[in-house]
């Protein structure tokens, strides 16, 4: 007997939600969440930093979609780990067309801080329990050399996608 061995296919990504996550069900009940989302790429050129933006199309499923659809919104960031999917079909001229797509496994959303915001951690916390904890510390503003570091505030997981990590 042969033993099947699956290739390589993963991919962590960053980026902005550049749309409201559309959220749905398929017809045996199992939610699917789908956002688009930009990633940046700066590099130099001559004597310029030139900027190149990239468009992915990301689907959940679950508990994961569940969580997206509650704390995902147009322009927060997020992390996206997951593997690419190809999806392959005929166009109605015949052609044959293609599209791949991030199926992500795993979510993080960073932080939201400003004056429309309820700002970071608490987010996560209120769209799980529907209150802020009471011993919940002060937001303070990211600092410029943690880009990333408050990810770890508002994970998501494939396992327990209600989980938040304090």
């Amino acid at each position: 007997m042969e033993a099947i061995v699956n290739s390589l296919n993963s991919i962590l990504i960053e980026g902005n939600m550049v749309r409201e996550p559309l959220y749905r069900t398929t017809p045996k009940g199992t939610p699917v969440c789908t956002f688009s989302m930009a990633s940046n790429r700066f590099f130099k050129q001559d004597t310029s930093t030139e900027k190149e933006v990239s468009f992915f199309e990301v689907e959940t499923w679950s508990k994961v979609a569940d969580s997206c659809n509650n704390l995902g919104k147009k322009g927060r960031g997020v992390r996206v780990v997951g593997r690419l999917k190809q999806n392959r079909w005929t166009g109605d001229d015949g052609k044959q067309h293609s599209r791949i797509t991030i199926v992500a496994e795993h979510v993080e959303f960073r932080p939201e801080f400003g004056r429309n915001s309820s700002a970071g951690k608490n987010d996560a916390y209120a769209a799980r329990t529907g209150t802020p904890p009471t011993n919940a510390p002060r937001n303070k503003p990211a600092s410029p050399n943690s880009r990333y570091s408050d990810y770890e505030e508002n994970r998501v997981f494939e396992e327990d996608p209600a989980a938040v990590v304090f």
